[in-house]
C-alpha cells in the first residue's frame, strides 16, 4: 500500500466514524456546534499523529504483556500536552470542549489505532495513518455538526468563521495580517511623503487671496454744544 493510499483510507473507506463506527461517544456529544466539533477532530488528529508516531518507535521496547497500559500513558501526555496548549491559547474552546477533550485518553480511535496499526509499522507510516484518520474523524464530525445546528438553531458556518475571528487563536491571526499590511503600505506612504512639496518654517506656503482682518475702529459719537445757564 502506498502512502496515498494509506493517508486517503481514513478518509472514506476506513472512516473511523462512518465506516469502523469508533468513538461514537464524542461524535454525539461534541456535534451539537461546529465550532466545538471543529476543535474536537483538531485535537484527536494532534494526539492521533504523535500517539501513534511514539508508539511506533518503542514498539520494539514494550513488552507484549504490559503494550495497552504503556500505550494508555503515552496517549495520555499527549492529550494532555494538547489540553495545555488549547487553553493557553485557545481558552473559549477549550471551556466549550470541557471534560470531553481530557477523554480523548480512552478514545477508541486512538487506542484502535496504537494496537492495529501503530505497533507493526514503523513511524512515517503510522504518522500518515494517523493523520489519515484524524482527518476522517474531523470531517465526519463537522459534517454531523452542521447539520444538527442547522436544523437546531439555524446556523452553523457564519457562527463558526464568526467565533474563530473573535478567538484568541484567530485575533493574533488577524492582527499579525494586519501588521504585514501595514508594513507593506509604510514604503508607498513614505514615497508620498517625498513626493510632497516641504515648506520650511520662514517661508510660509502660498494660498489663495485673503481678505485682511477687520479692525475694530471706536465709536465716534456727534460732539454735543455747551449749555450754558441763563444769566451767565
Amino acid at each position: 500500500m502506498s502512502k496515498l493510499q494509506n493517508f486517503l483510507k481514513g478518509l472514506i473507506k476506513e472512516n473511523p466514524v462512518l465506516v469502523l463506527v469508533l468513538g461514537t461517544c464524542p461524535t454525539l456529544a461534541i456535534s451539537t456546534s461546529v465550532i466545538a466539533a471543529f476543535g474536537m477532530g483538531i485535537a484527536a488528529t494532534a494526539v492521533l499523529i504523535l500517539s501513534n508516531m511514539a508508539i511506533s518507535a518503542i514498539r520494539k521496547i514494550v513488552p507484549d504483556p504490559v503494550r495497552i497500559p504503556c500505550y494508555i500513558v503515552v496517549i495520555a501526555g499527549f492529550v494532555t500536552v494538547v489540553e495545555l496548549v488549547m487553553e493557553a491559547y485557545a481558552f473559549s474552546l477549550y471551556q466549550s470542549l470541557g471534560v470531553y477533550l481530557s477523554l480523548i485518553v480512552v478514545n477508541c480511535i486512538i487506542l484502535g489505532r496504537a494496537e492495529m496499526y501503530a505497533s507493526k509499522h514503523g513511524v512515517v507510516d503510522s504518522a500518515i495513518d494517523g493523520a489519515g484518520m484524524g482527518i476522517g474523524f474531523t470531517l465526519a464530525i463537522c459534517a454531523m455538526a452542521a447539520i444538527r445546528e442547522t436544523l437546531g438553531c439555524g446556523t452553523s458556518f457564519p457562527a463558526f468563521c464568526a467565533a474563530i475571528a473573535a478567538s484568541d487563536a484567530g485575533g493574533s491571526l488577524m492582527k499579525k495580517a494586519n501588521a504585514r499590511k501595514l508594513t507593506k503600505s509604510a514604503p508607498a506612504a513614505r514615497k508620498n511623503d517625498m513626493r510632497m512639496p516641504k515648506h520650511s518654517a520662514s517661508t510660509p506656503p502660498k494660498s489663495g487671496p485673503t481678505t485682511p482682518p477687520a479692525v475694530s475702529t471706536p465709536c465716534m459719537m456727534p460732539r454735543q454744544r455747551p449749555s450754558f445757564a441763563a444769566g451767565a
